[in-house]
């Protein structure tokens, strides 16, 4: 597993982490204590949710370290005429004549519902590069594809507002 990852991604990763060690870790080991103090164990429900939720923190903390460790760093910079990492992009589908927008991000904060669409995504693999007036193919998978042409180009800054996934 070798992410690409912004040096922004990696800040967010390890805030993440330091919060889910201080604070999450703290309640969640509380609650266990408490909830173990209710008498049977086989047949305590709040005891069992305890156990779940410190296991899925301590889950959540691996994975990000994991991810942190195995990162391949890239560079969010990019010419300010042409499609790089954090920029939001307006393009034309030429399919059906409709514009969309699209901020290219990486796969950790990807959301298809927001707008967020991972550099390593098709259209994000595709368009990133590229300048406004480029008439692009998108290829989907060997049997399918379309063309795209860049509309506009705005070099917006990552103010780290979009969340990370939760995997």
């Amino acid at each position: 597993m070798h992410n690409e990852l912004t040096q922004k991604d990696i800040q967010k990763m390890q805030e993440e982490i330091e919060y889910r060690k201080i604070v999450v870790r703290k309640e969640a080991l509380e609650e266990v204590k408490e909830t173990r103090a209710h008498g049977d164990l086989s047949e305590n429900f709040e005891y069992h949710a305890a156990k779940r939720v410190k296991n899925q923190n301590e889950s959540r903390i691996r994975y990000l370290e994991r991810m942190i460790k195995t990162a391949v760093v890239i560079s969010d910079e990019s010419a300010s005429d042409e499609v790089g990492m954090n920029n939001t992009v307006s393009l034309l589908i030429e399919e059906d004549n409709t514009v969309e927008k699209y901020k290219i991000v990486t796969t950790v904060r990807q959301d298809s519902l927001k707008g967020l669409v991972s550099n390593e995504s098709p259209i994000g693999k595709a368009i990133l590069g590229h300048k406004v007036g480029d008439r692009v193919y998108v290829e989907v998978n060997a049997d399918f594809g379309y063309y795209v042409v860049i509309k506009e180009i705005e070099n917006t800054v990552d103010d780290g507002s979009d969340k990370l996934r939760n995997y």
